[in-house]
Order: structure tokens, then sequence, then C-alpha cells
């Protein structure tokens, strides 16, 4: 029995370390993440994951030496008894000191989790069909993040980049040791928030605001993307995260505040056609390629056409209507909200002239806020 013993002992420790180094080549267990939260969470899946693991080895430990050594090969006699006060009371007790156990430290997460004051930044997070919309309201920035994934490796077996289908244009930035609050709503329907190094995972639900926070302790990209099942293409919402110190941080406001006044003088110049169609490629690849195809052949009857499609090809006035407004009833959602004067300008005026529509219009910002008004 003692031999048995040290091989079920020697087997059990041998197998619980070719499952550690399994889960690191393998990366099978969850992230220790880089935030005081998720390393709270990491340890409390861990000190449940071996509770678990000791209750298996018990359980399952009496049951296998039962069968062994009680079998009625052995000549075996099944007890008879009806009842056992104190084995009632130890299967009720210790389960319920256990679940105690557990318990406690769950609830402390779970608080912490929640405690969304005392924040140094504000982010707002809107989430669309199939990007996200970031708003720094202390800063008064805001910008659209959307997949850069090349189309090439999404539908025409090219060979997969380091970061398929995480990769966006506009990555959100965040400072190091800065607690950030972040509310989470959407524009369409049901997203989800994730991002697993910094253990946060929150619901963005339309008409309806969602806090939750984190403050990141190292510099880096940390990646997610949406965990909803929000619809086709649901895998084309990634989510990037880039961390920051604080005077490159400082840096980068700077930078986004000189961008928005490079747009802002943008929509008030006259832009030439290679100007508008060069910057109308740009996008119609990140807000129209997904549903139109990106040489505009569509996905009919959903999505059609841009290609030869009479609204491309008929009234300029009609054509911006539609993207500025959406259709009701279909596919087609309002790019008002979510383009400014010269990215809608731009993108008409490629689709008015590329796929071999070439009706020569050229909109200018202009029109568009006259459209607007």
């Amino acid at each position: 029995m003692k031999a048995f013993t040290k091989l079920a002992a020697g087997s059990v420790a041998g197998i619980f370390a070719v499952a550690d180094a399994a889960n690191a080549a393998w990366e099978l267990n969850m992230p220790v993440g880089v935030t005081e939260i998720s390393r709270t969470v990491y340890d409390l899946h861990m000190l449940i994951l071996w509770i678990c693991v000791v209750i298996g080895v018990v359980v399952f430990g009496a049951i296998i030496y039962s069968v062994i050594n009680h079998r009625k090969s052995k000549g075996a006699v099944a007890a008879e008894f009806h009842e056992s006060t104190t084995v009632e009371m130890v299967w009720t007790v210790v389960p319920f000191i256990i679940l105690v156990g557990m318990a406690v430290p769950a609830a402390k997460t779970l608080v912490a989790m929640e405690q969304t004051g005392d924040s140094d930044i504000t982010l707002k997070v809107t989430a669309y069909q199939w990007k996200w919309h970031y708003e720094y309201l202390d800063e008064g920035i805001s910008f659209f993040s959307s997949l850069t994934t090349p189309r090439q490796q999404i539908y025409e077996g090219s060979d997969k980049g380091e970061n398929y289908l995480l990769e966006v244009d506009n990555p959100v930035v965040l400072p190091v040791g800065k607690k950030v609050r972040m509310l989470l709503t959407a524009n369409d329907v049901i997203h989800a928030w994730w991002v697993p190094d910094l253990a946060v995972k929150k619901d963005a639900i339309p008409g309806f605001i969602n806090e939750m926070w984190t403050r990141i302790d190292e510099p880096g990209i940390y990646r997610g993307q949406c965990a909803e099942l929000c619809g086709r293409d649901h895998g084309f919402m990634p989510i990037v995260v880039e961390a920051k110190s604080e005077a490159d941080y400082a840096a980068w406001v700077a930078s986004m505040r000189g961008s928005a006044e490079t747009a802002a003088a943008g929509a008030v110049k006259e832009w030439s056609m290679a100007e508008l169609m060069e910057r109308g490629e740009k996008v119609y690849t990140t807000s129209c390629a997904a549903c139109h195809q990106p040489h505009g052949q569509g996905l009919p009857p959903a999505f059609p056409p841009i290609a030869g499609s009479p609204i491309a090809t008929g009234p300029a006035g009609a054509h911006l209507n539609l993207v500025l407004n959406g259709k009701a009833g279909t596919a087609m959602v309002a790019f008002g909200p979510q383009l400014d004067d010269a990215e809608i300008a731009a993108v008409i005026t490629y689709q008015r002239n590329a796929f071999g529509n070439g009706t020569g219009d050229a909109l200018q910002p202009a029109d568009v806020a006259a459209a607007r008004n």
C-alpha cells in the first residue's frame, strides 16, 4: 500500500509538472496581466483551481481505493447501515467551510472591480459595428478605431500576420499608473469590450451606460476584441491598448490635438481630386470595405455593390444623403456621426470615381457641411 501511495503521489506530481509546462508553452491558462486587478483575478482563479484539484484527488482517490481494496473478487461484503449523524455533519460542514473560503476572496475581488471612483482619466467607449469610438472626456480628444488587417489575409489566402485580426489604425493610448474610468455604451447592438491582460470585460449596451476601470502598471501594447456575438464579421472588432509613460502620454495628447486642428483646417479648404481620391480610398478601406468589399462588388442582397450602382453613378446629392443618414431597415448605417466632413467628401468622391464608375464628381467638405445643415 505504501508503494502504491508513493507511486500515485509521484504520478500526480509529474502530471502537474507536465501540465504547468504545457500551459506555459500553449498559453492555456489565464494571463497574469499587467494590472493589480488582473493579478488578483489570476490568484483567485488559481486558488479555486487548486481547491477543485484537491477535492477531485480526494474523491477519486477514495473511489479508486475502494474499488481496488473492496472488490467482490477479494471477498468483500457490503456493509449494511441506514444513517450516520457524524457523516452527515461532515459532508454538510466541510463543503460549507470550503464555499465560504472561496466566497470571501471572490466577493472582495468583485467589489474592487466595481470601485470606479477617484479616477484620473475618464474614457467613454461607444461600440459600432465593427469599430470602437473613444472619447477622452478630460482631454477633448475623440477618434474611431478600426481593423487594419489587410483584406488579402482575410479573403485571399495570404499568409496571416503576427497580429491577425488584432490590429487597428488608432489604438487606445493610456498612461501607466493612472486610474482610468471607462464608460461603455453602444450605437447599434450589444458588444463587449475585453482585454485579457487588463482583466476588464464589460458589455456595451445601446441606451445604457456601463462602468469599469483599470490602472496599468507596465508600458506595452495589450490586445483584445469584442467578446459578444454582435453579428456578421463579429471577429473584425479588435481592441488595442497602448500604455505609455506619463510624459509620452502627454506628448501623444498634444499630437492628437494638433491632428484635430489639422482636420479642422481640412474642413474649410478646397481639396484636389487627387487628394480626395487618396483620402477616400483610406476611408473606404476602414469604413466601407467590410460590407461592400475591397473591390466594390458588395455581397448582394444585404450589401449592394458600389461598382455601377445607381447610387454611386446617380445624383451626388442622393449619394451624400445616404452616407450621412443611412437607410432605415437595412444594414446601411448613418456615417454622419462617425466621419468628419472631409472624410465623407473624400469617400463619396472615391466611390463615384473608383470601381469603373468614373462620374468625374468631386465633393468638397463644404458640400457635406451644407448637407448637414
